[in-house]
């Protein structure tokens, strides 16, 4: 089974998906909505088509680690996930994946207005690959 990770955004929410032995972040997109009821049916969506078990919603932390407005957003969003998914839920931090989501695509060469679109699916990408990192460390112990 696969993992998908979020980076929900009030209009653009970059979406990851993982390879089904959970190494490497695989397919990308970008889900343009602002109306949540049509995100999460959206994403819904995603989850049957690519046999998604886990999610993995990236959690903003402020840079001194509390939670503001911003994560309050993404883990209201978590719960209502819980709520029409059975799959499980984790809320990861995910302070600094749209800045560094936004060099990467700088130093690839890309133009401001193609990187502001890909810019969510990166994010994505670079929450999955930490939360598989992560949980492929916690195995090797």
């Amino acid at each position: 089974m696969k993992i998908m990770a979020i980076d929900y955004g009030d209009a653009h929410t970059g979406i990851a998906v993982s390879d089904m032995s959970r190494t490497i972040a695989g397919y990308t997109t970008v889900i343009n909505e602002r109306s949540r009821e049509k995100l999460l049916n959206k994403v819904i969506e995603l989850i049957k088509t690519h046999n998604i078990a886990e999610i993995v919603v990236g959690k903003p932390l402020n840079m001194n680690g509390t939670v503001g407005e911003r994560a309050e957003k993404c883990m209201t969003f978590a719960e209502q996930l819980r709520e029409r998914t059975d799959c499980k839920v984790v809320l990861w931090d995910e302070r600094r994946t749209s800045v560094d989501a936004n060099r990467i695509l700088s130093d690839a060469g890309k133009k401001r207005g193609k990187q502001k679109k890909l810019v969510d699916a990166v994010a994505a990408s670079l929450i999955l690959q930490g939360y598989l990192d992560f949980i492929a460390m916690k195995s090797d112990r």
